[in-house]
This record gives C-alpha cells, structure tokens and sequence, in this order.
C-alpha cells in the first residue's frame, strides 16, 4: 500500500482554462463564448435563430494515442508518478489507468503548458505558498526540465535505473522526499515540481473525461458524482445517500 493516500474526493477549483470550459454550460456566460460571427444570432436586432448548437466551440474530445507533449521517457515517468500519486485499489484503477497522464500531456500542449495569458516577467522572487510558483519556467518548461532532472538522480542512485523502472516501494520513498523538501534535483529543491504535479493530477482524476482523464468515469463513480446532468436537485441535500444513476460527460454517454 502507498503511502501516499488516494487523493480527497473534492477537485481543486483549476486553471483559468478549466473555469472557462465549465462555465460554457451555463447560459449567462453562453454569449461570451460564441464566435464573433454568431453573435449577431444572439444580440438584440440580430438575425436568424436566438442560437444554435455547438456556437461555443466546445472542447475537442481527447482520445488515447501517442503522447503529444511528453517524450516515451516522460511520458513512462508521469505515468508511474501519477499511479503512486493515485494508486489503484480493487475498486477504482490507478492514476495512469484512468489516464492522468494523457490529461497533464495534453495540458501541457496547449496553453497551459506555454503559460499563455499568464505574467511571466521578471522578478522572480521567493514566494509564499498562497502565490503559487514563482519561476521564469513555463510549466511545460518546468516539467521538461524536472523530469530530466528526476530521471537523472534516479539512474545515479539506483544503478542506472530510470524512476519508472523502480519498485513501488522506492518511488514512494522519492516522492515522500519531494512533498517534504528534501529531495533536490540538479541543485533545485523537488517540492514545487510535487505540488503542481499533484495538483495536475487532482484535476486529470476528476475533469471531465472529455480532457483525458477520469477514463471511464471512474472517479465520478467513486464518489458518486452525477457528472454533467441537467437536474440532480432532487439528491443535493440527500447525505450519505449515494446517487443511483450513472454519471454522464460534458460529451455525452
């Protein structure tokens, strides 16, 4: 058993990107969100239908393939990190089988990665916790640069084996070494890379799976979370009851 526990069943409220995608389902912010060109649909004095389906661009579904961003190396990484992050027990898979890694590599393939639409200018000085990190690396920078980095101390330590080589019982021993700061990585402390790295995997384990994640619905199942169904009020003050229907994606199905 890993002594990382599953993490809690309530995700982390996400990037700006994450916020903007959800609230596409709701109808005030519907005109924000449709292309210039549909617009006219929508405002007062416009033509045509009020509006129309799918106007918004809705996000592309992410299907299992190559990885995009990460390297073989990476991406072998990622996927051992995440599965000790999220070990899987005998009722929900693990973090890299409910494809936490494909969320973080697609993520870190678009804007996310190139910190798009963040300050990025210097100076880059020691941060409290509440300011997150405080780098000159974007975070698909920063990823590059950390794994390289932990793959690097894991062949020196462990007689050229590579982080996802090792048993589970020494990735858990590295990683305990990143969440308390002890471990440092080509002369940089590991716990800023632990703590966005769990943060990313938080959110690939309860997105919707429409980004990659959360394969099947598995960790909506586990927590019983309806997903993106029209109406559940009827269950929300109904405590300790699980919800008896099955929850249902952004994507339908």
């Amino acid at each position: 058993m890993s002594s990382h526990p599953r993490v809690p069943g309530h995700a982390d409220p996400g990037r700006s990107t994450m916020v903007t995608r959800r609230h596409a389902l709701l109808p005030s912010t519907a005109l924000l969100l449709v292309a210039p060109e549909t617009r006219a649909e929508i405002l007062p004095g416009g033509t045509g239908m009020p509006w129309r389906p799918f106007a918004g661009h809705p996000p592309e579904v992410v299907k299992p393939g190559p990885w995009v961003f990460f390297t073989p190396e990476e991406g072998a990484a990622v996927e051992a990190l995440v599965d000790r992050l999220i070990p899987p027990d005998p009722e929900t898979p693990g973090g890299k089988d409910c494809g936490c890694a494909v969320f973080i590599d697609r993520e870190l393939a678009g804007g996310y990665g190139t910190a798009s639409g963040i300050y990025m200018s210097p100076p880059f000085l020691p941060a409290t916790p509440e300011q997150g990190l405080q780098a000159p690396l974007a975070p698909a920078q920063f990823y590059r640069s950390m794994l390289a980095a932990l793959d690097q101390f894991c062949r020196a330590a462990y007689a050229g084996k590579t982080f996802a080589q090792l048993p589970d019982g020494e990735k858990d021993q590295i990683i305990t070494r990143m969440e308390d700061g002890s471990l440092q990585l080509q002369g940089t402390v590991a716990k800023p890379f632990f703590e966005i790295l769990l943060r990313d995997t938080r959110q690939g384990f309860f997105a919707d799976p429409v980004y990659g994640g959360n394969r099947d619905m598995a960790a909506w199942k586990m927590i019983g979370f309806p997903g993106a169904r029209y109406d559940y009020r009827d269950w929300v003050e109904r405590h300790n009851e699980r919800y008896p229907h099955p929850p249902i994606s952004i994507a339908g199905g």
